[in-house]
């Protein structure tokens, strides 16, 4: 990867500040986020709550920290699974063409025949409060990306002249994808793992608002703007948090992607 451009510093920046958050609120704070104190509902923010408390007198800092947790390890998990998962059948469906490639690409046709938000709803109401099934729905959505970009990739390098030639000297396929294949893929695909994470992270609030995502005792962004909603009148600075949260996390990985994309 090149130098970065001050855009992708900027993402970087905003990230980075999210994750030391979450450092400071663990080494420094460590409230536990499901305990009430129903004798400070809705405290402002003091040095004791730097965040203030929510309808029930829960720590805002702690909750924020483990929804912040939840979508950081959600993001990544995803976009491991689904840029192995995508980048793999994409460079052997562009490879092997023939009834593989006609199989998957029928799959993948019928992934994107369904918008992808329905279907992670379809498959978190199967299992409602899974974090593990919501990871497999949001991974299923977002591999679709991988393979079409990597497929049609690896069909136009297959026939360079250094690949032709690789073969005649008789190296192997890992040989080939390490040396011919990656190098020319390998910015699309973090590209892709930037804005997945973005999308991943979207999904995973757009579940919660909707109750159909994670449960209680569990925070998550989506779940506690979902939660805090009736009380917008109230204290709408502790509404605005998660809702700054998820803006925050999507903006740092799209301005990476960005970036890396100019």
């Amino acid at each position: 990867m090149n130098s970065l451009i001050p855009s992708q510093r900027l993402g970087l920046a905003i990230l980075g500040s999210l994750f030391l958050f979450v450092v400071i609120e663990i080494l420094f704070i460590g409230a536990d986020p499901a305990k009430q104190n129903l004798d400070a509902i809705f405290t402002a923010p003091s040095l004791a709550e730097p965040l203030g408390t929510d309808q029930f007198g829960r720590s805002n800092v702690a909750r924020l920290s483990g929804a912040l947790q939840t979508s950081l390890f959600m993001a990544l998990f995803c976009v491991i699974t689904s840029a192995t998962l995508g980048v793999l059948l994409g460079v052997l469906a562009g490879w092997y063409k023939g009834w593989l490639d006609t199989v998957l690409s029928f799959v993948v046709n019928v992934l994107l025949a369904l918008p992808g938000l329905i279907l992670v709803l379809l498959l978190a109401a199967l299992v409602p409060g899974s974090f593990f099934m919501l990871y497999v729905a949001i991974s299923l959505v977002l591999w679709v990306e991988y393979f079409r970009v990597i497929r049609a990739r690896t069909m136009a390098l297959a026939q360079s002249p250094e690949i032709e030639a690789a073969k005649l000297f008789g190296f192997g396929r890992r040989y080939i994808f390490t040396n011919h294949l990656w190098p020319h893929f390998r910015k699309d695909v973090f590209t892709l793992a930037c804005f997945g994470a973005g999308n991943a992270v979207l999904a995973l609030a757009s579940i919660g608002f909707v109750y159909v995502g994670l449960r209680p005792p569990h925070t998550e962004l989506g779940l506690m703007m979902v939660e805090l909603f009736p009380y917008y009148s109230d204290a709408v600075w502790v509404l605005m948090q998660p809702l700054i949260a998820v803006v925050l996390l999507v903006l740092g990985f799209h301005l990476i992607a960005g970036g890396e994309r100019e």
